[in-house]
């Protein structure tokens, strides 16, 4: 059996990567200054950080149109038997039900779309392995069985510098962020049930980041075989310098760098840095 993977754009793994592993991958957009910009397409991140600085109102951000969603798997399905299509979670967009309601639109191929129930490079650790494992020759059901077992090890824990970005959003509640605002804390976030919530309230970004690394440490002492991703809005030296430090601290770990993109970036604004991992 022949499989083609998809996924979003907002697993945010790089164009030469997605070559490489045969990767589809489908863009969300983002509405600045009037116009429309599909990300990773229309929109670099650094484009997008940098024009972000000059605008008077926050970006907004929108799903893939249903019909790109039939295109692309009309597309696929002349050439694989079966396509499985990873997504942002269903918690805070509504890219993978349309994955689901284009799916059901379109005959001659099996198509599998999975909620990531997460987003970025935590969701890109499912595509991965799956492109791996399609490229193996694997079936379907050897793919999705992998994938809910990295799924079952997944940990993600993200903050950032300013709650109004989710707040506006309506990824976080008003209450949720006005308290991190009035007690000026650096609260970590993660996901559960498929939306982003408090996970605790710390007061600077370094003890936010130690909690982060004493979280890893409890998985590594577990003696699992892990891989790990520093995901970071324009803060590359930061995550440069900090993946120093976890590589020195967990050497058994795999760490690797990645970013939140203008989708996701729209909503936790610059600064936002944030560590998954999974196994390896």
């Amino acid at each position: 059996m022949k499989t083609a993977i998809v996924t979003d754009s907002t697993s945010y793994i790089p164009e030469e990567l997605r070559k490489q592993l045969d990767i589809y991958m489908i863009p969300l957009s983002v509405v600045m200054g009037g116009k429309s910009y599909r990300e990773e397409i229309d929109l670099s991140t650094a484009a997008f950080y940098e024009a972000i600085k000059h605008e008077d109102q926050l970006p907004t951000t929108t799903q893939p149109p249903i019909g790109e969603f039939v295109k692309l798997f009309e597309t696929l399905g002349k050439k694989y038997d079966a396509i499985i299509s990873f997504h942002l979670s269903s918690g805070i967009s509504g890219t993978y039900q349309g994955a689901v309601s284009a799916a059901a639109m379109v005959e001659g191929v099996e198509i599998y779309p999975y909620d990531s129930e997460t987003s970025c490079m935590a969701q890109g650790f499912f595509t991965l392995e799956a492109a791996k494992m399609a490229q193996e020759g694997k079936d379907v059901k050897e793919i999705l069985a992998r994938v809910r077992e990295l799924h079952k090890h997944l940990r993600a824990y993200f903050m950032v510098d300013d709650l109004a970005h989710l707040q506006r959003g309506g990824r976080l509640t008003n209450a949720q962020a006005f308290i991190g605002s009035l007690l000026k804390v650096k609260p970590l976030l993660h996901f559960v049930d498929k939306k982003i919530v408090p996970f605790e309230k710390i007061r600077t970004n370094k003890k936010a980041l130690k909690r982060i690394e004493d979280l890893l440490g409890e998985d590594v002492q577990k003696a699992l075989p892990l891989q790990a991703s520093i995901i970071h809005a324009n803060r590359e030296q930061e995550a440069l310098e900090w993946k120093q430090e976890l590589e020195s601290k967990f050497p058994q770990v795999a760490f690797s760098i990645s970013y939140f993109g203008p989708v996701i970036g729209t909503h936790l604004g610059e600064g936002a840095m944030g560590l998954a991992w999974t196994l390896k």
